[in-house]
């Protein structure tokens, strides 16, 4: 479902956007020196797919990575991804722990 959807960084909004089925779902950040903070996570009501928010942060993370950022999720859900996915930990700043 999200392969054919396209990932946009709103840099005026400070979110990346994704729109699936004319809804929008995004993850809002703050960007500080190399460091993004992850600080809400939005997925609309009338999204079913229940893989849908694993495979946004996936793809959110891979942009992330592919930018040389470190990543601070503030977001519940945003670090509970974190800590069940292991390879993402490493995007974590020295000195931050999930």
């Amino acid at each position: 479902m999200i392969e054919a959807a396209e990932l946009i960084d709103n840099d005026f909004l400070r979110q990346f956007e994704i729109k699936i089925d004319d809804k929008l779902a995004k993850i809002e950040y703050s960007l500080q020196d190399r460091k993004i903070f992850l600080t809400k996570l939005i997925i609309p009501q009338g999204i079913k797919d229940e893989t849908f928010s694993k495979d946004f942060l996936i793809a959110v993370f891979e942009q992330i990575e592919e930018r040389n950022l470190s990543v601070v999720p503030t977001s519940p859900e945003i670090a509970k991804f974190v800590r069940s996915n292991r390879k993402y930990k490493r995007m974590l700043p020295v000195g931050v722990r999930i």
